[in-house]
């Protein structure tokens, strides 16, 4: 088939590197190189963040962590598996994510931060995005697939690359362009520091001053980090980079010190649940197969979603 392929992205480019495997003609369309997009700037640990529906969400997260677990071990460059905690002030109840990532073990009181009383100690795929983007994109380039730079305002006007199927993976831009009045912005700040030789991860999801989250890489270190719903400003606010250091320093007192990178600011693409499916009625003649809503769960979901979606192109 001829498959016009919607946004540049994490899923879009998952999605077009399937559809090329399996011999479909496909062209990526976007309008912005892969290095604009908002996968570019994500701090990109498996985790799932602000998206549904539940179920789907634990398979197409488990689907993406062995999918990510397996480039890890093949030494995908930008791929590794991290060390990870998630601190609570309350015994935590079951914990839906759980079941992807499977030796889940309890944190003992030496490897919490102060005032904490319980924790989680796992491992998951951290995805260092401006390695691991270019270097899924030349897969897709070298396997054969084209890629388009264009802007677009409706689905009508990819039909000039006679497409089979289009696949909409549009990120925030593809509610707007099939009138899904759903889909909203989750504002995220995050601050890139020098890394002081940390190498686990560590969030608290419910810290009083906001969420905290620290994501070791190979150069730097990402902390967060903000989830600012219906938000669309993309200024970054300089108080909201102190309150980030601040709070990340209470879980990992070494950062009080460390030197600040930048700081960065990203709109996911927000809904209700994730809109995965395929759509007879919105074009005449060819079928759109919609992958987009995946909230702060890109990397979490991709792969899970980008299988599905080759299914759905029939």
């Amino acid at each position: 088939m001829r498959v016009v392929v919607l946004g540049a992205g994490i899923s879009g480019l998952s999605t077009a590197t399937l559809l090329r495997q399996r011999g479909d003609d496909v062209i990526l369309v976007s309008a912005h190189a892969t290095e604009a997009t908002t996968s570019h700037l994500a701090a990109a640990v498996w985790f799932p963040t602000s998206a549904g529906p539940a179920d789907k969400v634990a398979s197409w997260g488990s689907t993406t962590y062995d999918v990510l677990a397996a480039e890890a071990a093949r030494g995908v460059p930008g791929v590794v598996m991290r060390e990870s905690l998630v601190v609570y002030r309350q015994e935590p109840g079951p914990q839906p994510w759980a079941g992807a990532v499977g030796d889940v073990r309890p944190a003992s009181p030496d490897e919490l931060p102060p005032g904490y009383t319980h924790g989680l100690r796992f491992v998951v795929p951290l995805v260092e995005m401006p390695t691991y983007l270019p270097w899924l994109y030349r897969q897709y380039v070298d396997g054969g697939g084209q890629q388009q730079v264009r802007r677009i305002k409706d689905l009508g006007e990819l039909l000039d690359l006679k497409p089979d199927v289009i696949v909409n993976c549009a990120g925030l831009a593809a509610g707007e362009l099939v009138g899904d009045t759903s889909t909203y912005p989750i504002r995220g700040q995050i601050v890139r520091v020098a890394n002081p030789g940390l190498t686990l991860s560590v969030r608290d999801e419910t810290h009083p001053a906001g969420r905290a989250y620290i994501h070791p890489r190979q150069n730097d270190c990402i902390l967060g980090g903000t989830l600012d719903a219906g938000v669309w400003d993309t200024t970054v606010d300089d108080e909201t980079t102190r309150s980030i250091v601040s709070r990340c320093s209470d879980l990992v007192p070494a950062l009080a010190d460390a030197e600040i990178i930048e700081a960065l600011v990203g709109l996911r693409p927000g809904r209700p649940e994730v809109r995965l499916e395929r759509d007879e009625q919105l074009l005449p003649g060819v079928p759109v197969v919609h992958n987009y809503g995946h909230g702060g769960s890109g990397i979490t979901l991709g792969w899970g979603c980008a299988a599905d979606a080759v299914r759905a192109c029939g």
